[in-house]
């Protein structure tokens, strides 16, 4: 079996059509939502992330066949006046799963991450995917907290219409 892991490059015809099947294939998965992008979505992904400055997608192929793939997003930290890498998109396509291909995205996005003079990875992950959950901690992320007496952060959202 050959597992690569790799930046997809996205001016490349292949890489940007594996960007796509990979994410559409998450979003139909129960953890990622369970509803196939939309058209708009899957005919103007990658423009959208050319467009925005910082992006970068990490895939994973395994024999040649996309595997999964890790979107990620800089930000930045006020606090500590450095660059913050969100994963915002962590998905390994049904049927691969078990071959530790979520650790080694990790891996190279926080060699990334090393390589942007970023203070931190961030990412959100449901209360009931324990798998994603049990991957995370093996890799050494945990809840957020400033103190403890003010409990863990909470991911909220508000749709804009």
């Amino acid at each position: 079996m050959n597992i690569d892991i790799r930046l997809a490059n996205y001016d490349d015809a292949e890489d940007a059509s594996a960007v796509v099947l990979a994410l559409n294939m998450y979003a139909k998965d129960p953890m990622g939502g369970g509803q196939a992008l939309s058209e708009f979505a899957q005919a103007n992904l990658i423009a959208g992330l050319q467009s925005t400055p910082n992006a970068f997608t990490v895939l994973a192929f395994v024999d040649g066949k996309i595997a999964g793939l890790g979107n990620c997003f800089q930000t930045f930290s006020t606090f500590k006046c450095k660059p913050i890498v969100n994963i915002h998109d962590m998905g390994v396509n049904d049927g691969y799963r078990g071959l530790g291909l979520s650790q080694k995205m990790i891996a190279m996005i926080e060699q990334v991450a090393k390589e942007r003079g970023a203070c931190k990875i961030t990412l959100e992950v449901l209360e009931g995917n324990e798998v994603a959950k049990n991957a995370y901690l093996k890799y050494g992320f945990t809840g957020y907290e400033l103190d403890p007496k003010m409990g863990k952060a909470m991911f909220w959202e508000k749709p804009i219409k």
